[in-house]
């Protein structure tokens, strides 16, 4: 014949969580600090464009030098934009806007897209292939993450 046990303990009380430290850092700051580490060639860019971190193989991917001499700079200082065409002139503002770092903000979505980039006067022009996020803070776009990946 079976026969049952019943135990009494203690009722399972939860227990209050103290956040962590990351959930009072903005998303554009956590990423920022990410950035300027990461092997990927990559950036962040706050809303007005304006560079807050650049990793050095994205550094070194578009010939600009060291990252800290790129950051300040918006997006459209640093980086050469050139068009498609055969004779490669440089991005209108009305085509620089809809590049990905830009548009993930300006949609609050994310954004891909190819952009062909001179790395320094002389050198032949770069395509690369751009994935951007929006970051967002108190639920508004504070900005961008864009991954580059040269196409080859």
């Amino acid at each position: 014949m079976g026969h049952i046990e019943l135990s009494l303990s203690g009722g399972f009380v939860p227990q209050a969580r103290t956040p962590a430290e990351a959930e009072f850092v903005p998303s554009v700051e956590r990423w920022t600090s990410t950035v300027a580490t990461a092997p990927e060639p990559c950036l962040v860019i706050d809303s007005a464009a304006k560079i807050l971190a650049m990793s050095a193989s994205c550094s070194e991917l578009f010939g600009l030098g060291k990252p800290a001499e790129v950051v300040g700079q918006t997006l459209g200082e640093a980086l050469r934009l050139i068009d498609f065409t055969a004779v490669a002139s440089r991005l209108d503002e009305s085509d620089v806007e809809k590049i990905p770092p830009l548009l993930a903000i300006r949609s609050e979505r994310l954004a891909r897209g190819l952009l062909r980039v001179v790395p320094s006067p002389g050198e032949p022009p770069l395509t690369v292939d751009a994935i951007t996020t929006p970051l967002l803070h108190n639920d508004r776009v504070a900005g961008s993450l864009t991954f580059f990946s040269p196409v080859r």
